[in-house]
């Protein structure tokens, strides 16, 4: 198949998934937009919302619909590493079986990451970035594709440890869930409460993710269009040549040089599910506030006039 038709495939399929997922999502569309562009751009993404939001359902319906393998790891203080990769026992012959952990899966939800000790989080974000996991001397290779999708409460801070920067540098998109609208939540309750069974259609194979994950990276990009992004990256360092006053004033650190990646490859994803076959600056900057958001670190004078990261990055588009 050309990669024109394999497009075209592409926004079909992705607009049947969108479909099956909000027969048992009500609204959430960008939440639910940004999930999936990290999925098929190959990235990972951290979802912050208040309990009751179904970030585990919206999880497990998105995993159903693209026909993967989907685990759930409820993070806690007293979480240990090998809860998570796996350990070896001795089996009746005597001899050492390493048996696998949650961490072998399709698609990982990381339910509290703040929870639990640096330690157990390392392990994590070990196989988020190799793709493999390392137990006892051996090596081993976890399934393509491979998506985590960690949550973190807003409110929630007592006997929490927060993601250090470089390890939320490791995460495509930040993603904040808003409460549903009141038409919205009337929907949600009608739904939930009735005697009403749903069934999620599995639409895609692991291996066809695979091969439009790697469609996507074959997108062309123009070069106005990368220099784009590398600026509005560049622009929120506030001691580069490029950062306006907003970024000066009430911005400590600025985004490095992974933002600019992921900006592209979002943006690669976000023009191939409107059956573009290159994306535009209009791209970059549909994805550019889940990308930049926690990437930027604010200063006291930002936090004291209330300040949001996105009020920033609408400044710098």
């Amino acid at each position: 198949m050309s990669d024109v038709k394999a497009v075209e495939q592409f926004v079909n399929k992705y607009a049947d998934l969108k479909t099956e997922i909000s027969k048992k999502i009500i609204g959430q569309e960008k939440v639910v937009n940004e999930i999936l562009l990290s999925i098929f751009a190959g990235g990972h993404a951290l979802l912050i919302g208040v309990p009751g939001l179904a970030k585990t359902l919206m999880v497990n319906t998105i995993s159903q619909a693209l026909g993967l393998d989907f685990k759930r790891i409820q993070f806690t203080p007293d979480l240990m590493p090998s809860d998570i990769l796996g350990s070896e026992i001795l089996d009746e012959s005597r001899n050492f079986k390493f048996i696998k952990g949650p961490v072998f899966s399709n698609i990982i939800l990381a339910d509290e990451i703040n929870r639990t000790p640096p330690k157990t989080q390392a392990a994590l974000l070990e196989a988020m970035q190799e793709k493999s996991v390392t137990v006892a001397g051996t090596n081993y290779q976890l399934a393509k594709p491979y998506f985590v999708l960690a949550t973190q409460n807003p409110i929630e801070q007592e006997g929490t440890y927060p993601l250090p920067e470089a390890q939320l540098d490791r995460f495509m998109f930040s993603i904040f869930l808003q409460y549903p609208t009141f038409q919205e939540e009337i929907d949600v309750v009608k739904s939930t409460t009735a005697d009403k069974n749903v069934t999620i259609n599995p639409l895609f194979t692991a291996e066809e993710i695979v091969n439009f994950q790697q469609l996507i990276r074959k997108i062309p990009v123009a070069d106005n269009v990368i220099e784009y992004a590398v600026k509005l990256v560049a622009k929120t360092r506030p001691n580069g040549e490029y950062a306006p006053n907003i970024v000066k004033e009430f911005v400590d650190w600025g985004a490095g040089p992974r933002a600019s990646q992921n900006l592209i490859l979002a943006a690669k994803a976000n023009a191939a599910t409107k059956g573009k076959f290159s994306p535009d600056i209009e791209d970059v900057q549909a994805v550019a506030e889940g990308i930049l958001r926690h990437r930027m670190i604010k200063n006291y004078k930002a936090e004291a006039e209330g300040l949001t990261e996105e009020k920033i990055i609408a400044e710098l588009l």
